[in-house]
């Protein structure tokens, strides 16, 4: 019994507190459990419930996906229209959809064509088919972007959590985003990983990944002069998945904020009323 017990100890102490899950199911011989490494908490500019979004970092983040990440990673519910609430005009808008071309049809011959895309247009996926996608890279499809962001939730564990719900956290996602773009790393010494996957203790799947690193410093060239270095290029990657999967954040917060303001200048006045109404009563 007092084995079964030290055994259990050490497990329940990692769960409560939510440090190093799968170190300790490794350390008692169990099946580990991932990620490895909780993901690094950022600092976002839409964090909390007054937090707003960036546009010159959104704007940054759209050309590292534009760049980099579409080769590989489709975005098939944003529209480009939706691109103007990034600061972009409506000209600048229907230019940066004439880059792309969207299969189109049937017309009045029965077949599908492809024509320059419009704003009302969604971004194209880089391949025909999900099967096409999972030929092309090694036997599993990449994960759509449009709501990765949300999708892409690791908990915190406790006491964390209790203070997310009042404190609205909602950047689990973006902190996850950032932490595998910029986790790879030499796999451990006696750490076997698999022909084809590279290590990243930050990974949701298991410890490897067959995702390649896809960015480093110097890859895409920014015309504001931000940084062109892996961390700025993460960040602002993530930020900008934040807004495709949650593009109404700023307007969800403000009518929130309303509510409950509503909500307590109303409560104000009903007990004031209450309190006027009941003064006079005899007990």
């Amino acid at each position: 019994m007092k084995k079964l017990i030290a055994s259990i100890v050490p497990l329940a102490l990692a769960a409560i507190i939510g440090v190093g899950p799968a170190v300790a199911s490794e350390e008692e011989g169990g099946t580990p459990h991932y990620p490895i490494h909780h993901p690094k908490e950022q600092s976002w500019s839409f964090a909390g419930p007054f937090g707003t979004f960036d546009k010159g970092q959104l704007q940054r983040g759209l050309k590292v996906y534009v760049e980099v990440c579409s080769a590989c990673h489709s975005m098939n519910l944003v529209a480009f229209r939706t691109l103007g609430a990034l600061g972009y005009s409506e000209d600048q808008v229907k230019s940066f959809a004439a880059n792309y071309e969207v299969e189109d049809g049937p017309n009045a011959d029965g077949d599908m064509f492809t024509r320059t895309a419009v704003p009302s247009d969604y971004f194209p996926a880089p391949f025909p088919n999900e099967e096409a996608a999972a030929a092309s890279n090694g036997g599993a499809a990449p994960p759509d972007f449009s709501l990765l962001a949300k999708a892409r939730y690791v908990e915190r564990g406790f006491p964390q959590f209790i203070f997310d719900i009042f404190t609205g956290y909602n950047e689990s996602g973006p902190n996850y985003i950032y932490s595998l773009l910029t986790g790879y790393e030499e796999a451990p010494h006696g750490h076997e990983v698999a022909e084809g996957t590279y290590y990243n203790p930050y990974f949701l799947g298991s410890a490897a990944l067959a995702m390649a690193k896809p960015i480093d410093d110097g890859a895409v060239t920014y015309d504001d002069g931000s940084p062109e270095t892996l961390d700025q290029y993460s960040h602002d990657v993530a930020a900008f998945m934040m807004w495709a999967a949650e593009p109404h954040m700023e307007d969800r917060k403000r009518t929130g904020f309303m509510v409950i303001l509503f909500l307590a200048i109303f409560s104000s006045l009903m007990y004031l009323t209450k309190k006027a109404v009941y003064a006079n009563k005899d007990h």
